[in-house]
């Protein structure tokens, strides 16, 4: 295994196989290329499953792969770093995905001078349609320009300041499950008029899709596509009128706020 042409995710949960299984469909690594960790009794029967190179061993991994992504639950950073630190040396680019570690913790344990990235995609990137934001400390680097490419190929990406990092968790990475919700509620909406859940859902959620895809692919305003749609006495802005009587945009701003307070800490 070649170690600059090798990736090791550290943390093969959720959004580790997201990102795992990302990079594979994008093309831009087999996955006999990728090592994941796992603790061991969460390891497959078969340590090559779908091609994957699994393994409990995470400072192995971390000197067998030049770029590592870091993407463990929060409260076992410490342990991780601790076991791992060791093993990088100045050839090796850290990308990490836990939630509320920032750049100069990472940047203390290792103690060497290499590219460190910060990113907040979201689980979309498993179909290669997340919403990444991107810190780092060499913003300037070939190292991090690869880091922006590798997440170019899973969506879309926004270099950030880290001071932006937690918002970013909040809108970006929180707002899948948001806008999920949205449309699961638009689904049931849509049963309750009539449509079977399978065609309500299909309605509901391509209609989402094709609102994204308006303001991504024309730069357009939300309120200038809304427009288009509202008449005079009409049935659209019948149904919005009653869903903001009802708290939808203002449910939808506090619930961000709140779970940025939560990242932030400024709450239990």
């Amino acid at each position: 295994m070649d170690f600059n042409e090798t990736i090791a995710i550290i943390g093969g949960g959720n959004i580790g196989m997201s990102i795992a299984e990302g990079l594979v469909n994008a093309g831009k690594y087999k996955p006999e290329q990728i090592i994941i960790t796992r603790k061991k009794s969460d390891l497959p029967k078969d340590l090559h499953e779908g091609g994957y190179n699994f393994q409990d061993d995470n400072a192995d991994a971390v000197s067998r792969a030049r770029i590592v992504v870091l993407s463990v639950v929060p409260h076992i950073f410490n342990m991780i770093m601790t076991g791992i630190k060791d093993s990088f040396t100045e050839k090796h680019t850290l990308i990490n995905v836990v939630t509320g570690v920032d750049i100069a913790q990472i940047q203390t344990l290792v103690n060497k001078d290499i590219c460190i990235a910060r990113a907040i995609p979201n689980t979309a990137i498993k179909i290669r349609q997340s919403m990444t934001c991107i810190a780092t400390n060499k913003r300037n680097s070939s190292e991090f320009a690869e880091v922006v490419e590798i997440f170019d190929m899973l969506g879309k990406t926004l270099v950030l300041d880290e001071d932006l990092m937690l918002s970013a968790t909040a809108l970006g990475s929180c707002g899948i499950a948001y806008f999920l919700r949205t449309i699961r509620a638009a689904s049931q909406g849509g049963t309750q008029i009539g449509f079977h859940a399978d065609e309500a859902q299909l309605i509901a959620a391509q209609t989402a899709k094709g609102a994204a895809e308006l303001l991504l692919q024309l730069n357009s305003h939300p309120e200038d596509e809304i427009d288009k749609v509202t008449t005079p006495r009409g049935i659209t802005i019948a149904g919005l009128n009653e869903m903001e009587h009802n708290g939808l945009s203002s449910a939808l701003i506090k619930g961000i706020v709140k779970s940025y307070d939560k990242a932030a800490n400024k709450e239990d």
